[in-house]
């Protein structure tokens, strides 16, 4: 058996997966701004429109998560990834042309958004999937700080970018910039390694069925894992119940600009970068669980300052309490990501990971268009309300469950492991 490395950048495939991920979520980031602006701004969408946008660019995780993670189990993790992205590419490249030809409406980009979240199921379950086994489990703590950094990073260059791109070269011109990002990240991948199947031979008959059932099982039958889940579920249905009245927010009743929004949102970024880079020292300082525990306590207030968000100062007080949200979000997306892989062994990892996403971007489903419904019947203020109060109570789970006193990360799963129906 080779030695494991030092550092994960020493391996070649994890800087090959690094970087093309850096395109692909700038490619997504961009198009994150754009598209609601381009609904809004151009095709006059209303509050439930804008909703029912965001609502879909997320729903594909409830339509396909579950057997996305069997099906990435059983595949080839490059070929995987590199599909993923040119077909975004392909998507997005779509909006300009129509746009260019005069037949842009709002149900292509319903069909856009529904196809391209497709498409991301796979890369994001791919890529968390394969990680485990580029790096070793020794360092998956490093290697999770290092994308969620590089996610964070994406957000605050992506839509802070996106925000101008609109402003300065209009809204089809930058989700042209991102589908051009995606096709460079395709172009990149195709230099990782193929990686093994995941499929051992007492699971390559089983029914999708059985092996779906495996995933929400481990998941859900794990206190940690389960605590994990429900915790991310209630921050992303309360951030995406914000996010999605955003657009609306700022375009018709603060009267700022695209740039402001992109700014915004960029703070978000931010948080979630400061996180990353602070997760590991204070996992070192505090432990792991204590830190997961106690991060969520800490932010809590400041989520509700996102709900007064206005022109002037409490622009700033709302971004400054969005700034801390995401913060504690980049903490548990490196500490939490990494204490889930370590619970769970080799074969399962695609469906744990899928599980995870099913839930945890069904959740962005819903947030859309739940704050969509609620601007609609009610007003926009109230969404936003509605939103900081879930985001507010979403670190209760973890902090009531087995993981809070926990210093150091458990054994590792047996990774030879694979459940039996």
């Amino acid at each position: 058996m080779t030695e494991a490395p030092d550092s994960p950048w020493r391996v070649g495939a994890f800087r090959t997966l690094f970087a093309a991920s850096a395109l692909s979520h700038l490619g997504s980031n961009v198009g994150y701004v754009a598209i609601p602006l381009l609904a809004v701004t151009t095709l006059d969408a209303g509050p439930g429109q804008a909703g029912a946008l965001a609502a879909l660019s997320t729903a594909a995780f409830l339509l396909i998560g579950l057997p996305a993670g069997a099906w990435v189990d059983r595949l080839s993790g490059r070929r995987l990834l590199v599909a993923a992205d040119a077909a975004r590419a392909a998507l997005l490249a779509s909006v300009p042309l129509a746009w260019w030809l005069g037949v842009l409406s709002l149900p292509q980009l319903y069909a856009v958004v529904l196809l391209t979240g497709c498409a991301t199921v796979f890369f994001d379950v791919g890529s968390q999937s394969v990680l485990p086994e580029l790096v070793g489990r020794e360092h998956l703590v490093r290697a999770n700080a290092a994308v969620v950094s590089l996610m964070a990073g994406a957000n605050i260059a992506g839509r802070g970018a996106g925000g101008f791109m609109v402003q300065l070269l209009t809204a089809p011109l930058a989700i042209l910039g991102g589908a051009l990002a995606y096709l460079a990240s395709a172009c990149g991948l195709t230099g990782l390694a193929g990686r093994r199947t995941r499929t051992t031979p007492s699971a390559a008959g089983r029914r999708l069925r059985t092996e779906i059932a495996d995933g929400l099982r481990h998941v859900l039958g794990t206190r940690e894992l389960r605590a994990l889940a429900l915790t991310a579920t209630l921050t992303n249905l309360g951030a995406q119940m914000i996010n999605a009245m955003l657009p609306v927010l700022f375009t018709r009743e603060l009267r700022l600009s695209a740039g402001a929004l992109g700014l915004y949102w960029a703070a978000g970024g931010l948080g979630i970068l400061l996180g990353a880079r602070l997760a590991r020292p204070l996992a070192a300082r505090f432990g792991h669980g204590r830190t997961l525990a106690l991060a969520g306590l800490w932010s809590a207030p400041a989520a509700l300052t996102v709900a007064l968000i206005d022109s002037g100062p409490w622009l700033w007080l709302a971004a400054t309490g969005w700034l801390a949200a995401m913060t504690k979000t980049g903490i548990d997306n490196v500490l939490g990501v990494t204490l889930r892989q370590h619970l769970t062994p080799d074969p399962l990892l695609g469906r744990m990971n899928a599980t995870f996403r099913f839930l945890l971007t069904g959740a962005l489903a819903i947030g859309s268009a739940l704050g969509g419904l609620i601007g609609e019947l009610t007003n926009v203020r109230t969404a936003l309300w509605t939103g900081a109060a879930c985001l507010t109570g979403a670190f209760l789970p973890v902090f009531h469950s087995p993981i809070r006193p926990l210093r150091e990360l458990p054994p590792a799963a047996d990774p030879t492991h694979t459940p039996i129906a």
